[in-house]
C-alpha cells in the first residue's frame, strides 16, 4: 500500500520472513525460540560486532517488550525456569546477562524517565551542537564499523546494544554532535525505540548528556575496542593499529583530544567534568582539526 502511494521509505521488509512479532503470540513463540536455541550463548556474544548474522543469539523481544505485548517479568521468569532446567548446558553467566539487561537496565531506564523528564529530554552536559554526518543516512562512510551499524540499522530498523552505544553512539559523543540530533536519530530508526526507553539510553548512557545521572562516566573508545569485539576493522579503509598516521581510525584521534592529561600533569581521578577539563589543554586550533578529521 505505501509502494502503490508513492510513500518514500527506508529499510527492507520481506513480508513472507518479517523479523518481528505483530501478535503476543508471535512473542511467545520468539521467546521460547530464544530460550531453547540462543540463551546458552547469550552471555557469552551478547556484545559481538559482526558483519555475519544481525541477531546473533539476541532475542528480537526489545519491540514486543516495549509495545506491551509481553512483559519483562515473565520473559525473565521463563528465562530464569529454562536455565533451571537445563543448568547442565547453560552456564549462569548465559542467563544472568539476558536478565540483567532487563531488570538491571531496562526497567532501571523506566525509573530514570518518570524520575528526570522532561527536564531530562534538554539536558546537553558537554553543550555539543554539531550537525549529525548526513552518512547517518545513508551509511557511506570508510569507517567500517560505523558503515556496518548504520547500514543494519536503517535496513532492518535494528541493531543491538554495543552497536548502538559503542558504535554510533561512541562516535556522535566523541564528534561532539548535538543530543537534540542523537535523539531524533535514534527514535526514528529503531523499531524498538519508544520515548521512555530510547532517550534516557541515548541522553544518559549514550552521550553523558545528562552529566551522570544514567552512568557515572562518558562511554568513549578507540578502535582497540571495536577490534576485539568482532570483525567490523578487518576490512576498514583505516588501520586501528595506528594512532596518527594516514589510515589511522578517525575515532582514535578525538579519544586522545578527549582524554590525555596537561603536560606534567599528575594523573589522578578525573573531575565530574573530566573530558571537557583535559581538553583544554589542548590548543583550539588542534581539537577543531581533529573532530573535523573524524568526519
Amino acid at each position: 500500500m505505501l509502494e502503490k502511494s508513492g510513500v518514500k521509505t527506508i529499510g527492507n521488509i520481506d513480508a513472507k520472513r518479517f523479523p518481528w512479532p505483530t501478535s503476543r503470540e508471535e512473542s511467545l513463540e520468539i521467546l521460547n525460540y530464544f530460550c531453547e536455541n540462543l540463551l546458552t550463548h547469550f552471555g557469552t556474544y551478547q556484545d559481538a560486532l559482526t558483519t555475519w548474522d544481525p541477531y546473533l543469539f539476541h532475542s528480537r523481544l526489545s519491540f514486543s517488550l516495549n509495545t506491551k505485548m509481553i512483559s519483562p517479568l515473565e520473559v525473565v521468569q521463563t528465562a530464569e525456569k529454562h536455565w533451571y532446567v537445563h543448568q547442565n548446558q547453560i552456564s549462569i553467566a548465559q542467563v544472568e546477562g539476558f536478565i540483567r539487561q532487563i531488570i538491571g537496565w531496562r526497567e532501571y531506564m523506566r525509573g530514570v524517565y518518570w524520575a528526570k523528564m522532561p527536564e531530562f529530554g534538554e539536558m546537553n552536559f558537554f553543550g555539543h551542537n554539531r550537525k549529525l554526518p548526513e552518512w547517518f543516512w545513508t551509511g557511506k562512510t570508510k569507517m567500517n564499523c560505523l558503515s556496518q551499524a548504520i547500514g543494519q540499522s536503517l535496513d532492518l530498523a535494528y541493531a543491538h546494544h554495543i552497536q548502538r552505544l559503542m558504535v554510533t553512539g561512541n562516535f556522535a559523543l566523541l564528534a561532539g554532535i548535538d543530543p537534540d540530533e542523537v535523539d531524533q536519530w535514534y527514535l526514528g530508526i529503531y523499531i524498538d525505540a519508544i520515548e521512555w526507553v530510547e532517550i534516557t539510553n541515548t541522553r544518559g548512557m549514550s552521550q553523558f548528556a545528562d552529566g551522570g545521572i544514567v552512568g557515572t562516566k562518558p562511554y568513549v573508545s578507540s578502535a582497540n575496542y571495536i577490534k576485539k569485539q568482532g570483525n567490523y576493522c578487518s576490512n576498514c579503509a583505516y588501520d586501528s593499529n595506528k594512532k596518527n598516521r594516514t589510515r589511522s581510525l578517525s575515532l582514535q584521534q578525538p579519544v586522545l583530544a578527549l582524554l590525555r592529561p596537561q603536560s606534567g600533569q599528575a594523573r589522578k581521578k578525573p573531575p565530574n567534568r573530566w573530558p571537557i577539563a583535559l581538553g583544554k589543554s589542548w590548543k583550539t586550533g588542534r581539537k577543531s582539526s581533529i573532530r573535523q578529521r573524524c568526519i
